[in-house]
């Protein structure tokens, strides 16, 4: 991830919109005050779709049950 003055970011902005659509790695905006992220339109939807599914818990202990079994136990055919 890189890191970006605020000053240099508003010469760039088009470059680094670009830049973070291509590339789907967040840039650190750092202010005088404070800092912000930014990413692509596509990563953030990502991430909010990710933070909605994981608030439902019967999905959120699907996804974790998913990620510890091993690729092994997988099938290789959906039952549905």
């Amino acid at each position: 991830m890189s890191t970006i003055s605020l000053t240099e970011a508003q010469f760039k902005l088009q470059d680094l919109i670009n830049e973070v659509s291509l590339s789907h790695e967040p840039i650190l905006i750092s202010g005088t005050t404070s800092n912000a992220f930014l990413v692509s339109e596509e990563d953030w939807k990502g991430i909010q779709e990710t933070i909605y599914l994981l608030s439902i818990p019967e999905v959120g202990a699907s996804i974790m049950q998913g990620l510890a079994t091993p690729i092994s136990e997988c099938s290789e055919t959906l039952e549905w």
